[in-house]
C-alpha cells in the first residue's frame, strides 16, 4: 500500500538506530513548548546537541512566557514564540519565522499534537522524535520520521536525555540553565536585599489555591511562624500566579517582622534562578509543591524538600530523584489513592494527600537535614 505523506514530510522515515547525518547539521530546532518545569527539564537537550554540534545555530521554540529563561542559554541562537492564544494567524506567522530559520533537524522534545504541529511548521527534513510509547498523545508520533528507542525512564529528564543520546550521542547532557557570571553576581545582590545575613536561608514557595499540588494557605502560615520562631531566615516567594496568596499571607503575618521577607509577584525567571543560585550558595533550601519554580531551583543548584501528595519525585520531582541533595515528603497518612498523578481531584474530601501533610511534619524533615 502507497504511503500517505504528511504535509511537510520529505523523503522515506530515517531508521532508529546507526543513522548518522553524512555531515554535521548547520541549524537545529528545539520544540518544547510548555510548562515552565517541562521547559527547565528539557535544557539538557540543548547542552548535548550545542556541546556535540558547537558550530550549529540552535533554535526553540517555546510559549512566550517562557522565551526570557532561554533566551539567557549561552549558544542558543534563537528563541521563536509560540503563542498559543495566536490562532490561524499566530500561526502563520510561526510557519514563516520557522521556515526563513530552515531547519535540517527538529527535535520534538515534547511529545504532544501540539509540538507535532509546529515541527511540522518548521519542515525540517530530519524531525526527531520520542518513541512512540513515550509519547503523551501517541497520533502526533506521525510527525516524526526518526524515532528514539523507547526509554525506560520515568522521570521527564531521563526521558530527554535518553532522546538526546540518540541524536547526538557524544554531547555532555547537563540541566543548569547556564546562568552567566553576572547574573549570579546580581543574584547574591539580590539575595542580599530581600534578606540581609549569611546564614542558610529557606525558601518557601506558595502554592496556587486552585491546584491540586497546592498546600493549604493555612500549612504555609503555621510553617512560617515555626520556622520564624526557630530563628531561621524565611523568604516568602510568590509568583503571578499566587500573588494573591502571597498578599493574604502577608496580611496575617504582617511585614516588620525580623528574619522574614515576602517577595510578592515575582517575575523574570533568570533573576528567580539567579537567587535561588545564591541562596545555593549559602546552604539554603526551597521548600516548594511541584511546580514549575520548584525546578528552577534544583537546576540552578539549591537543595529542594518537595511537598508530594497527586504527584511523585521519581516522575516529576527534583533530578536526580535519588542519592541527590533533594528530599520528597508526603503525608504520613497519605491515602490509597496517592501518587493519583491527577491534576484534579476525585476524593471524596478533596486533596486529603496534601491537606493531610501537617506543618509540623515539615518542620522535623527541615530540622534533620545536614
Amino acid at each position: 500500500m502507497r504511503r500517505i505523506m504528511l504535509p511537510g514530510e520529505e523523503g522515506p522515515r530515517i531508521p532508529c538506530r546507526g543513522s548518522e547525518p553524512s555531515s554535521e547539521p548547520v541549524r537545529i530546532l528545539i520544540v518544547r513548548l510548555s510548562h515552565l518545569g517541562d521547559v527547565v527539564c528539557s535544557v539538557g537537550m540543548f547542552h548535548a546537541l550545542h556541546s556535540a554540534f558547537p558550530d550549529a545555530e540552535i533554535a526553540w521554540v517555546v510559549q512566550g512566557e517562557y522565551a526570557g529563561l532561554l533566551e539567557g542559554l549561552d549558544g542558543l541562537s534563537r528563541v521563536f514564540r509560540f503563542d498559543r492564544g495566536g490562532g490561524l494567524a499566530g500561526l502563520v506567522r510561526l510557519w514563516r519565522e520557522l521556515r526563513s530559520f530552515a531547519p535540517e533537524i527538529s527535535v520534538d522534545a515534547q511529545g504532544n499534537l501540539k509540538s507535532a504541529l509546529v515541527t511540522l511548521l518548521g519542515g525540517a527534513p530530519r524531525r526527531v522524535g520520542y518513541a512512540r510509547a513515550d509519547w503523551q498523545e501517541k497520533l502526533g508520533a506521525l510527525s516524526a520520521n526518526e524515532r528514539a528507542e523507547p526509554s525506560s525512564q520515568a522521570h521527564l529528564v531521563g526521558r530527554v536525555r535518553d532522546l538526546a543520546r540518540h541524536i547526538a550521542p557524544t554531547g555532555e547532557f547537563r540541566t543548569s540553565i547556564g546562568l552567566a557570571p553576572g547574573e549570579i553576581r546580581v543574584g547574591r545582590t539580590r539575595l542580599a536585599e530581600l534578606l540581609p545575613g549569611t546564614s542558610a536561608p529557606i525558601l518557601l514557595h506558595l502554592s496556587s489555591p486552585e491546584d491540586t499540588r497546592g498546600w493549604p494557605l493555612d500549612h504555609w502560615e503555621e510553617l512560617t511562624r515555626e520556622l520564624l520562631l526557630g530563628g531561621e531566615r524565611v523568604l516568602l516567594l510568590s509568583g503571578p500566579g499566587e500573588e494573591a496568596a502571597g498578599r493574604e499571607l502577608r496580611a496575617r503575618l504582617g511585614e516588620e517582622i525580623p528574619g522574614l521577607t515576602h517577595w510578592i509577584g515575582q517575575k523574570g525567571l533568570r533573576e528567580l534562578a539567579a537567587v535561588f543560585a545564591a541562596a545555593g550558595e549559602l546552604g539554603g533550601t526551597l521548600i516548594a509543591c511541584d511546580s514549575g519554580p520548584m525546578h528552577l531551583a534544583w537546576s540552578s543548584g539549591l537543595r529542594v524538600l518537595v511537598l508530594e501528595g497527586p504527584q511523585t519525585a521519581g516522575r516529576t520531582g527534583p533530578w536526580p530523584p535519588k542519592d541527590g541533595p533533594h528530599r520528597e515528603l508526603r503525608a504520613f497518612d497519605s491515602p490509597p489513592c496517592a501518587p493519583c498523578i491527577a491534576r484534579r481531584c476525585s476524593h471524596a474530601r478533596g486533596p486529603v494527600c496534601m491537606n493531610d501533610l501537617r506543618p509540623s511534619q515539615v518542620l522535623e524533615t527541615i530540622r534533620a537535614l545536614p
